[in-house]
């Protein structure tokens, strides 16, 4: 899986709270519809910022519980969710997650499977820890799909590939369905969910996501840093010129042990 050091760690942290990803996790919340009581899995939970809301669903009688690969990432959830009992956060792998059969009434996992290289091991565990009738939320992107307007349409092109060379399940949604059904769940359900920003903010979703890309092309060695430095700096002359575009699609996988 992806390896976040704090500086990316708190990058990602400010833009996942923008408001279209706000957005993103009320939809998610509202399709596992939680309760008071029941128990809660966000596998893959990040820094914490939708494990935080699905606590507050199942109160203080409940159980949300967070694992996450990424000590960097887990230690902004500590401190997000400190003061909520019912959460609980380790360092682990979706591969094998350390819960018992039927432990939990709902599981979450988002932008997580695009990392898991045994993505049918994963699946099979989400489907082994929920209890009969468990609810599972799902949601990838479809980064072959983006949209960006671009001073460089070549660097960029490279840029994107040296993301989808990064992955382990790149372009993750045009495959989920079939995947899903094949580890056992029903009920199936897609919804899109499109990612907007036609302006460019310090800390806009596309802004922390196209910083992220820049450093992952360098670190694959598909571009220099004086590359990835104008091709950012390229951005910025596109915003000052108030011609700045981005437009993704996420999709929200939802399914019934």
């Amino acid at each position: 899986m992806e390896k976040y050091d704090r500086k990316t760690a708190a990058s990602i942290d400010r833009s996942y709270q923008a408001p279209e990803i706000v957005n993103q996790r009320l939809r998610t919340l509202a399709a596992l519809a939680l309760t008071p009581g029941e128990s809660v899995l966000d596998a893959g939970c990040g820094t914490g910022l939708l494990l935080e809301q699905e606590a507050a669903a199942v109160g203080a009688g409940g159980r949300a519980e967070g694992i996450d690969s990424s000590p960097d990432m887990l230690a902004r959830a500590h401190t997000r969710c400190d003061d909520l009992p019912q959460v609980n956060l380790q360092q682990g792998s979706v591969e094998t997650l350390p819960f018992d059969d039927a432990s939990f009434d709902a599981l979450s996992c988002t932008q997580t499977l695009l990392y898991v290289p045994k993505l049918d091991a994963a699946l099979q565990e989400y489907h082994r820890v929920l209890k009969p009738g468990g609810r599972i939320a799902i949601i990838e992107t479809d980064w072959g799909g983006a949209i960006l307007n671009s001073h460089d349409l070549a660097l960029t092109q490279t840029v994107f590939g040296a993301w989808d060379d990064a992955l382990a399940n790149p372009n993750l949604p045009r495959r989920m369905a079939p995947l899903l059904r094949q580890a056992g769940f029903g009920a199936l359900r897609v919804e899109a969910i499109p990612i907007l920003n036609p302006g460019y903010t310090e800390n806009s979703f596309s802004a922390g996501m196209l910083q992220n890309f820049a450093r992952i092309a360098v670190r694959q060695n598909m571009i220099s840093q004086e590359q990835s430095e104008a091709w950012l700096a390229g951005i910025e002359a596109l915003t000052e010129r108030d011609e700045y575009f981005f437009c993704v699609n996420r999709f929200l996988f939802t399914a019934i042990k």
